[in-house]
């Protein structure tokens, strides 16, 4: 990503900061500060999120950040009275003054960085689901999943591309599962079918009759139960990552953790980049991530759901089991999966396709579950999931 500003430009991928084109040599920690700053694109930004971007959640003192912040400030040729580039907000955090413009490197081109508006829909049991939507054209439906947070995402160089890469085809509608993000925080209920029913309560908010849906990972049961149940909703299916039968009801893969040492892993460690959670939890999940990549997950962890009502959602999305509903699906629907996946094996997505009728299957190449923007697969992903959603036989 790019993001330009006034005289300046941050390119987080060759990791450059520019003056007028002119590479300009900062501290790393100068640097990573200026990027937070920079994505979040006029929005304060608080001391904690700086300590946990900047210095991964390390204990740091109020004159290291201000050293910082005032050697930013020197780089932009501001000042602590001035403040006409980096403004202090007393006991708040700080922000960048001019507008910032983010590009993203893989093409997708220059793009406005302030989230959409933000609107709630009521399921049925009253939960209050939080849903969004960017871009234009036809609309699609990505289904909420375990990770989400509906502003945070918009700014998180995993996420950002793979939403305007969207947008630039589609009207994207998209939610925080219920307990994460900006959806309602309660999980007395967590059965696949409450999950089903915040899918429908958003896409009837939203006055949509029928659409495509994309699903990714746990999602993937949800809209597999949707589509079985409101076939007349669903025009296609891209189901990515994903899979059937959750992993606490099929048999263990060698050398996999037991539920309770994740569970355990999920209370001790969430968000907390030094962890043997987080270490374990980046490897897997993301194990080609960039640093950028790695500490905007690390945000999103702490920002999304607490560690407690991450394990409860852990535990329930283990046991979705949407088996019975594949046979039912009449939907065109593509399984995508990438072939190192080492979070959800692609015997599921294979199943998955076996089943659903005249199911398509596309194997990726890659190691990572969310499938990053500098990857090769990312761009046969994205083109993928475009052509498909966009057939109308």
């Amino acid at each position: 990503m790019i993001y330009r500003f006034d005289r300046f430009s941050i390119d987080t991928t060759r990791h450059v900061f520019a003056c007028d084109g002119e590479p300009v040599h900062l501290e790393p920690q100068v640097f990573a500060l200026l990027t937070e700053l920079a994505r979040a694109h006029g929005a304060l930004v608080s001391k904690d999120q700086l300590v946990q971007s900047v210095w991964q959640g390390l204990a740091i003192s109020d004159a290291t950040i201000s050293a910082r912040i005032n050697a930013a400030r020197m780089a932009l040729g501001d000042t602590g009275r001035d403040q006409r580039m980096i403004r202090t907000v007393p006991k708040r955090g700080f922000q960048l003054v001019p507008e910032v413009i983010g590009q993203d490197v893989q093409g997708v081109g220059d793009v406005a960085m302030a989230a959409p508006s933000v609107r709630f829909a009521m399921s049925g049991d009253g939960a209050a689901i939080a849903h969004s939507v960017n871009g234009s054209g036809p609309p699609l439906m990505r289904v909420g999943h375990w990770l989400s947070h509906l502003e945070l995402d918009w700014r998180c160089p995993v996420w950002q591309p793979f939403l305007a890469r969207l947008g630039r085809n589609f009207t994207l509608h998209r939610y925080d599962q219920r307990g994460t993000g900006l959806s309602e925080r309660d999980l007395t209920r967590v059965d696949l079918d409450d999950f089903v029913g915040d899918l429908l309560a958003v896409a009837d908010a939203a006055g949509l009759e029928t659409f495509p849906i994309f699903a990714a990972s746990q999602a993937v049961p949800v809209a597999i139960r949707f589509a079985a149940l409101h076939p007349e909703r669903v025009s296609r299916m891209v189901l990515y990552g994903g899979y059937a039968v959750g992993r606490a009801l099929r048999p263990s893969r060698p050398g996999e953790m037991d539920e309770d040492t994740v569970l355990g892993l999920i209370r001790a460690g969430w968000g907390q980049v030094d962890s043997a959670f987080f270490k374990a939890f980046i490897s897997l999940f993301i194990p080609d991530g960039t640093p950028e990549q790695i500490a905007s997950f690390a945000r999103v962890q702490n920002l999304s759901i607490t560690s407690e009502n991450a394990a409860i959602l852990r535990a329930a999305v283990d046991r979705f089991d949407a088996s019975d509903d594949l046979e039912r699906v009449r939907v065109p629907t593509l399984v995508i999966h990438a072939g190192g996946d080492a979070i959800q094996p692609i015997t599921q997505s294979q199943h998955i396709a076996g089943t659903i009728p005249g199911a398509r299957f596309t194997m990726l190449d890659s190691r990572n579950h969310v499938m990053l923007p500098q990857e090769p697969g990312w761009e046969e992903m994205m083109q993928a999931v475009t052509e498909f959603c966009l057939r109308s036989d």
